[in-house]
Protein backbone atom coordinates (compact mmCIF):
# COMPACT_ATOMS: atom_id res chain seq x y z
CA UNK A 1 0.00 0.00 0.00
CA UNK A 2 1.35 3.53 -1.00
CA UNK A 3 0.77 6.05 2.04
CA UNK A 4 3.09 8.69 0.45
CA UNK A 5 1.54 12.46 0.78
CA UNK A 6 1.33 14.45 -2.42
CA UNK A 7 2.37 18.13 -1.51
CA UNK A 8 2.25 20.92 -3.84
CA UNK A 9 4.42 23.89 -3.93
CA UNK A 10 3.63 27.09 -5.95
CA UNK A 11 6.51 29.46 -6.74
CA UNK A 12 6.61 33.16 -8.16
CA UNK A 13 9.13 32.60 -11.13
CA UNK A 14 10.34 36.00 -11.31
CA UNK A 15 11.20 36.25 -8.07
CA UNK A 16 11.58 33.29 -6.42
CA UNK A 17 9.33 33.64 -3.61
CA UNK A 18 7.11 31.03 -2.25
CA UNK A 19 3.57 31.41 -2.73
CA UNK A 20 1.69 28.23 -1.10
CA UNK A 21 2.80 24.87 -0.09
CA UNK A 22 0.90 22.52 1.65
CA UNK A 23 -0.89 18.80 1.65
CA UNK A 24 -3.25 18.24 -2.38
CA UNK A 25 -6.89 18.24 -0.71
CA UNK A 26 -9.03 20.08 1.16
CA UNK A 27 -6.11 23.02 1.83
CA UNK A 28 -5.05 22.70 -1.84
CA UNK A 29 -7.71 22.18 -3.88
CA UNK A 30 -7.24 21.23 -7.66
CA UNK A 31 -10.05 22.64 -9.83
CA UNK A 32 -11.00 23.41 -13.36
CA UNK A 33 -6.84 23.90 -13.99
CA UNK A 34 -6.76 26.10 -11.25
CA UNK A 35 -5.23 25.95 -7.40
CA UNK A 36 -7.90 26.96 -4.38
CA UNK A 37 -5.58 27.78 -1.46
CA UNK A 38 -6.31 27.51 2.09
CA UNK A 39 -5.51 30.60 3.89
CA UNK A 40 -3.23 27.97 6.08
CA UNK A 41 -0.85 26.95 2.77
CA UNK A 42 -0.68 30.66 1.97
CA UNK A 43 3.18 31.54 2.67
CA UNK A 44 2.96 34.99 1.11
CA UNK A 45 1.11 38.26 2.28
CA UNK A 46 1.93 39.68 -1.42
CA UNK A 47 -1.42 38.82 -3.12
CA UNK A 48 -3.01 42.47 -3.33
CA UNK A 49 -6.51 43.13 -3.60
CA UNK A 50 -7.54 45.25 -7.01
CA UNK A 51 -10.63 46.05 -6.95
CA UNK A 52 -11.46 44.29 -9.91
CA UNK A 53 -14.61 42.01 -10.15
CA UNK A 54 -15.39 39.13 -12.31
CA UNK A 55 -18.26 36.98 -12.49
CA UNK A 56 -18.52 33.22 -13.48
CA UNK A 57 -22.05 32.17 -14.43
CA UNK A 58 -21.91 29.24 -12.22
CA UNK A 59 -19.67 30.35 -9.85
CA UNK A 60 -20.49 33.57 -9.24
CA UNK A 61 -18.50 36.66 -8.09
CA UNK A 62 -15.10 37.24 -7.64
CA UNK A 63 -12.26 39.57 -7.26
CA UNK A 64 -8.74 40.21 -8.98
CA UNK A 65 -6.09 39.77 -7.10
CA UNK A 66 -2.10 41.42 -7.46
CA UNK A 67 0.81 39.55 -6.53
CA UNK A 68 3.45 42.27 -5.27
CA UNK A 69 6.83 39.87 -4.20
CA UNK A 70 8.92 41.40 -0.82
CA UNK A 71 11.48 42.56 -3.50
CA UNK A 72 9.00 44.48 -5.50
CA UNK A 73 8.84 42.17 -8.11
CA UNK A 74 4.72 42.41 -9.61
CA UNK A 75 2.29 40.07 -11.48
CA UNK A 76 -0.77 41.65 -12.26
CA UNK A 77 -4.06 39.36 -11.91
CA UNK A 78 -2.18 36.43 -10.94
CA UNK A 79 -4.92 35.45 -8.72
CA UNK A 80 -8.39 36.03 -8.02
CA UNK A 81 -11.11 34.98 -4.86
CA UNK A 82 -14.89 34.75 -4.80
CA UNK A 83 -16.44 36.53 -2.91
CA UNK A 84 -19.92 35.54 -3.42
CA UNK A 85 -19.32 32.02 -4.41
CA UNK A 86 -22.32 29.36 -5.61
CA UNK A 87 -23.20 26.93 -2.00
CA UNK A 88 -22.41 24.23 -4.13
CA UNK A 89 -18.35 24.66 -4.33
CA UNK A 90 -17.45 25.19 -0.97
CA UNK A 91 -13.96 24.42 -1.60
CA UNK A 92 -13.50 27.97 -3.80
CA UNK A 93 -14.91 29.71 -0.95
CA UNK A 94 -13.28 33.23 0.15
CA UNK A 95 -9.67 31.13 -0.78
CA UNK A 96 -7.09 32.78 -3.09
CA UNK A 97 -6.97 30.95 -6.43
CA UNK A 98 -4.01 30.67 -9.11
CA UNK A 99 -4.15 29.25 -12.57
CA UNK A 100 -1.87 25.96 -12.48
CA UNK A 101 -0.30 26.77 -15.71
CA UNK A 102 0.68 30.49 -15.60
CA UNK A 103 3.99 31.29 -17.48
CA UNK A 104 5.25 33.19 -13.68
CA UNK A 105 4.07 30.30 -11.77
CA UNK A 106 6.27 26.96 -11.22
CA UNK A 107 3.82 24.77 -9.38
CA UNK A 108 5.59 21.40 -8.00
CA UNK A 109 3.73 17.91 -6.76
CA UNK A 110 6.11 16.29 -4.08
CA UNK A 111 5.72 13.50 -2.50
CA UNK A 112 6.87 12.66 0.96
Amino acid sequence: MNNKKRRIRITHNPSGELIAEGEKGWGMFSFEGNYYIAEKNLKTLGFKFSGIPGICPYKFIYFWYHFESTTGIKTSMLGWKYWLPNPLFPFIAFRIAVPINHPDLTVENIES
